[in-house]
């Protein structure tokens, strides 16, 4: 049984509410922030823990947090990003919807760690019924003197509000979500300057995702040693993975970095295996922005060592043979499974929510959209799949925000890993018109015709 500190306690009736969120020890943390540690030792405490940002970059919080300008004398502001809005992850709203109090706890202790008085939660517009539980805990915590003036006593002030977007995925990219929380049209900034010298109203802010804020309670409580211990080399503490597909359980899982992507599938612990007797096809292990692997590289690097779900793991081999952690959003796909199909699906979401403010990714998302419609509806070209490389290649690392490269991975790891399939979809059109055309015949029985086809 792994360790748990985000969800250990969700199962306890009643913890939605602050009486048992409090009577099973919640707000300790704020508690110990303010009384017994500096603003500064708590950024040393998140530092040493080894976290890093939990929305899909990766990227360390305690260094996040030092950048924070503290030198202008502007006010600083934090900024929970709850815009979650990748296909296949829905681990922050589990954790906001079943324990509210413990974001709330969490972006307490961490304004008081960045010296921010005036901090937000931006939730997806979709998430209208888990926005209403948010204010109602943050009205809780307002009543119990958590928040407010002169929280415990200790000098410290901080509003806490929760903005509701509007629905576009873009806002999950932090310089757009704090110009939709400014009123405007949610469009990415070029950097610099980076939030953390000008961000909301041009003052220092961080932007830290929902589960990232949720682990800071537990840092503080236990010591940012303690977490380090978690986990395996620099992936350390715990991870949520939202886990959908052809699985036995799928759900939201709390697991330990480090443990192996096999065990994860197929212990009763976690996704118990696939849900039939039809067999692994592939997996897109960090949501639909990340490259897809087929089945001989999910449970084995291409080194031969077994693959771990940690950062460094899933990308090992880089594009070529791996794939990313991203937002845990874990998708697992049987032989019935259309690669095309389901390539197509992606882009069409990248096309829909691209904000169009860069050439590369407004009209390129476009492009691969239609070809990749007409090679899946049986008007596909042999010309097609090269021209679908070509359109992504100009995309990725042309654009101002990741918006694009997310809408470039996905095709060029499908054609990589399962260009015959491309091909079977343009030289045989009648047998892939139907909609299910894999789930009487599955790819591996026909494969073969692919190379008998004279192009």
């Amino acid at each position: 049984m792994s360790q748990k500190i985000l969800l250990d306690k969700i199962n306890i009736p009643g913890i939605k509410t602050y009486e048992v969120y409090r009577q099973n020890g919640g707000y300790a943390s704020v508690e110990k922030a303010l009384k017994t540690l500096t603003p500064d030792e708590v950024v040393e405490e998140v530092k040493t823990s080894g976290l890093r940002g939990r929305g899909g970059a990766g990227f360390p919080a305690g260094m996040k947090w030092s950048f924070i300008d503290k030198k202008s004398g502007k006010p600083r502001h934090l900024v929970c990003n709850a815009d979650e809005s990748e296909p296949g992850t829905f681990k922050d709203r589990y954790l906001m919807e079943f324990i509210p109090h413990l974001l709330i706890e969490g972006m307490i202790t961490s304004s008081y760690a960045l010296g921010a008085n005036l901090s937000y939660i931006y939730i997806r517009g979709e998430y209208m019924w888990v926005f209403k539980i948010l204010e109602r805990a943050i009205a809780e915590a307002k009543a119990a003197g958590f928040l407010g003036k002169n929280i415990l006593g200790s000098g410290f002030d901080l509003e806490l509000h929760v903005h509701c977007g509007a629905g576009a995925y873009i806002c999950g990219e932090e310089t757009a979500l704090i110009e939709s929380l400014e009123g405007k049209r949610g469009n990415p900034r070029i950097k610099p300057p980076f939030p953390a010298v000008s961000g909301l109203w041009a003052n220092p802010t961080v932007v830290n995702n929902v589960e990232t804020i949720a682990a800071v309670p537990w840092i503080v409580n236990n010591s940012g040693a303690d977490y380090a211990k978690i986990g395996i080399g620099r992936s350390t503490g715990t991870k949520l993975i939202s886990a959908s597909g052809h699985i036995k359980n799928p759900g939201v899982y709390e697991i330990e970095l480090g443990l192996s992507v096999y065990e994860f599938m197929n212990s009763d612990e976690y996704l118990g295996g696939m849900s039939s007797d039809r067999p692994l096809k592939a997996f897109v292990p960090g949501g639909s922005s990340v490259p897809v692997l087929p089945a001989h590289l999910i449970y084995k690097t291409a080194a031969g060592e077994d693959r771990l779900m940690s950062y460094e793991s899933l990308s090992d081999g880089g594009f070529a043979t791996g794939s990313m952690l991203g937002s845990g959003g874990f998708i697992v796909y049987n032989d019935t499974s259309c690669i095309v199909r389901n390539t197509w699906n992606f882009s069409r979401f990248y096309h829909h929510e691209s904000c169009g403010q860069c050439t590369p990714c407004r009209e390129g998302t476009g492009w691969m959209e239609k070809v990749l419609h007409r090679i899946e509806n049986g008007h596909g070209r042999e010309e097609d799949i090269d021209l679908l490389l070509s359109i992504q290649s100009k995309i990725e690392g042309n654009t101002i925000c990741p918006l694009g490269d997310a809408a470039a991975w996905p095709v060029a790891a499908a054609i990589r890993h399962f260009r015959d399939e491309f091909e079977y979809h343009i030289r045989f059109p009648e047998k892939i018109k139907k909609r299910d055309h894999f789930v009487a015949e599955p790819f591996e029985k026909v494969k073969h015709l692919v190379s008998k086809e004279t192009v």
